[in-house]
């Protein structure tokens, strides 16, 4: 490999093209984004068993319902539903929405607890996906919508599907002339 194909970064080092790895979305929770304003985002890794990490390669995973707590200094995933597999192990017992730990920098954590606790802030999952070959969620930190913000947030999103449509339209009939 030649020198060309390096970025440099930095105080003189150089980067590999190939440390950098596009993540592959497994599962998006779109009703947070409905219910929320996301203010910031937060990549967080979670600790798994091995049963789960093989039902979530099978896109068996949910998180609709769930939910991100802080308890004794550090942050769990509540409600976050993983089917088990019909072929899981006859000695494990798959739990389906059990609590799993969020794995992040001390730092980060010290953070989220601060704005959670005084600006009520709260803390939601956004994405779960795989980065490096590793699954990671990002979450978060979030304040709710009103009703009156939902509706604004859909004539919003309506008022641009129709001005794209329009635009469509618009652009045949020129092309056609």
């Amino acid at each position: 490999m030649q020198q060309a194909d390096f970025k440099f970064a930095g105080a003189g080092g150089l980067i590999s093209p190939f440390k950098y790895h596009a993540t592959m979305s497994i599962a998006q929770n779109k009703k947070a984004f409905h219910d929320y304003f996301i203010e910031e985002k937060y990549e967080a890794g979670i600790v798994l068993e091995g049963w789960e990490v093989k039902a979530i390669r099978e896109n068996r995973i949910q998180l609709k319902e769930a939910y991100v707590i802080i308890q004794r200094g550090e942050i769990y995933l509540i409600g976050c539903h993983v089917t088990p597999l019909g072929s899981a192990s006859t000695h494990v017992r798959p739990d389906a929405i059990r609590t799993r730990k969020l794995l992040l920098h001390s730092e980060q954590i010290a953070k989220l607890i601060g704005k959670v606790e005084r600006a009520g802030y709260t803390l939601v999952p956004l994405d779960m996906h795989y980065t490096r070959g590793r699954i990671k969620v990002q979450i978060g930190l979030a304040k709710g919508k009103k009703q009156y913000d939902k509706r604004q947030s859909e004539k919003e999103k309506d008022w641009k599907r129709e001005q794209s449509s329009i635009m469509k339209k618009y652009v045949k009939t020129q092309a056609g002339s």
